[in-house]
């Protein structure tokens, strides 16, 4: 099973995820991107290095996305493979960059992911208000520097993509506490599974 884990930067994927990885030793951990030699070298690029043109950054982020793919996600395709970010936060950022409509965005993330779409994926959700709360807590990087309307508008996009993709999925209510996040979290991966509850 494929699991992506979805949100704007200052959700708490990456608090979540570490909660996960506690309860769920047999799954795989990953993250786009930066799952692979060639996501990190992109990952210190988009978010730290120089100003990159939108459409360039897309196709980065495409390349990543076929290499963790292939390296990571269809080499595991008998464990349970959970990833911080897939391509819904890649049409998403990718909209809001470039304008280009999402079908089109939709249609070139299929030719990178070879048509292999995760089989659940968690949002998680912030309020306006909430995000302006947690992004002055640390020194932010180049996505985060845009601004919360930019990310607020990146989030509608990812709940929009999700639906009409058709990928099940649950949004939740990223505010509320990381124990009571994970539970739901938890209980959505492992439904109809081998793990015990």
């Amino acid at each position: 099973m494929y699991v992506i884990l979805e949100g704007i930067d200052r959700a708490g994927k990456s608090t979540q995820m570490k909660m996960l990885q506690s309860r769920l030793p047999d799954a795989v951990f990953t993250k786009e991107p930066g799952g692979t030699k060639l996501g990190e070298a992109i990952r210190e690029l988009v978010l730290h290095g120089g100003e990159i043109a939108p459409i360039a950054e897309m196709f980065l982020f495409l390349a990543d996305r076929n290499q963790h793919l292939n390296e990571i996600i269809l080499k595991n395709n008998q464990k349970t493979v959970i990833s911080d970010r897939g391509f819904i936060s890649g049409i998403a950022y990718a909209h809001v960059k470039t304008g280009l409509p999402i079908k089109k965005l939709i249609d070139l993330n299929m030719t990178s992911l070879e048509k292999t779409l995760p089989d659940r994926a968690v949002l998680l959700k912030l309020s306006p208000r909430e995000l302006d709360r947690r992004l002055p807590v640390q020194k932010l990087d180049n996505i985060e520097s845009k601004g919360s309307e930019f990310l607020i508008r990146v989030q509608e996009i990812m709940e929009h993509t999700l639906k009409i993709c058709g990928i099940e999925h649950i949004v939740l209510d990223a505010s509320q506490s990381k124990e009571a996040l994970n539970e739901k979290i938890y209980n959505f991966i492992t439904k109809d599974s081998k793990w015990p509850q």
